[in-house]
């Protein structure tokens, strides 16, 4: 499959902007996924010299179409590959819009300590000065190297290596659209020669207790947006729709006004797990601080944003739990 003397990478390709073309160099729009992965490696000769390559195409699509049914198909390809000596490292090409949960998705359901590295661009295959080739090379150059086993998984964009636990993408159109404003880098890259200083502090891969083998689906989890005068019928209409939980993009320290937390209480009373993350960039959302969490029965985010809050719940309710053990969980994780 891959030859002896390098590292064996394998790259599990989904599209994105990475993959995208324009049919100019100087344009803003553009359509993702057009690209192959293998003319994508083509496109890099150099990385061959930096590990013996295979690529498999999983999807090719913008990452505002990533669907739980394609994490999938990733976590179960580097599960069922986790042990082979023919992989030493793994790369997923994938759009920056939703990478971050695809991300965090992953650190929570791959069974193994070796590199699993997301990595995407912020211009289009086509355009002047992109910056997806040199972001692949350098996603490659950090899958192949030893020192970045056990790590979890990573994200490697214009040189600097996050945490999947970490990371959130905190500019439109910006190339350094990446940020790990809470726990920090893991490390960086430079043309392929990588610099790490730091692992991640939460529960990740093979010291996860979630198993998603034989997974075809997952709860139904909502995310709604607080603001000044929220209505709490967004909350109720959720629950009509469907879902088994609800994360809520709160205030400040995860707050709401009080009708709106009325309604999360009336949803716990049901078995509805309610989640307060916060819509704010950065800190804490912490347990009983401005909310009663133990009198109105919810969860505190802590370190979690909305969109990686709801990832994490919608892996937990694939099990019955407490409301305690998931609290402990978002805790842990």
């Amino acid at each position: 499959m891959f030859g002896q003397a390098k590292p064996k990478v394998l790259i599990l390709a989904t599209g994105g902007t990475i993959a995208g073309s324009a049919q100019t160099g100087v344009q803003s729009g553009y359509t993702s996924g057009q690209v192959t992965i293998d003319a994508m490696v083509n496109a890099i000769p150099d990385a061959l010299k930096v590990a013996d390559i295979k690529g498999e195409q999983i999807a090719n699509v913008g990452s505002q179409d990533m669907s739980f049914e394609i994490m999938l198909k990733v976590a179960n390809r580097i599960n069922e590959l986790a042990d082979s000596n023919d992989v030493d490292g793994f790369v997923i090409t994938h759009g920056t819009d939703t990478m971050e949960e695809t991300a965090f998705f992953l650190n929570l359901t791959t069974k193994t300590d070796k590199p699993v590295v997301l990595v995407g661009s912020m211009r289009p295959s086509t355009a002047i000065s992109a910056d997806g080739p040199l972001n692949l090379y350098n996603a490659i150059a950090v899958a192949g190297d030893p020192k970045a086993k056990g790590r979890g998984v990573l994200l490697v964009m214009n040189d600097w290596i996050h945490s999947a636990q970490s990371l959130t993408k905190v500019s439109t159109t910006a190339v350094q659209t990446f940020m790990s404003p809470l726990r920090g880098l893991i490390g960086i890259t430079s043309y392929g020669t990588n610099d790490f200083f730091n692992y991640p502090s939460q529960k990740f891969g093979k010291n996860s207790e979630f198993d998603v083998k034989g997974v075809s689906s997952f709860p139904r989890v909502d995310i709604i947006y607080a603001d000044a005068d929220m209505k709490p019928d967004l909350i109720d209409a959720s629950i009509e729709r469907g879902a088994k939980g609800i994360v809520i993009a709160g205030v400040g320290n995860g707050n709401m006004n009080k009708a709106s937390l009325d309604a999360c209480a009336r949803a716990s009373k049901k078995g509805i797990i309610v989640v307060r993350s916060t819509r704010v960039a950065t800190g804490l959302v912490s347990r009983n601080v401005e909310c009663n969490d133990d009198e109105l029965g919810l969860i505190a985010s802590y370190a979690l944003n909305p969109q990686k809050s709801r990832i994490l719940l919608s892996v937990a309710l694939l099990k019955k739990r407490s409301l305690a053990e998931l609290q402990k969980i978002f805790e842990e994780y």
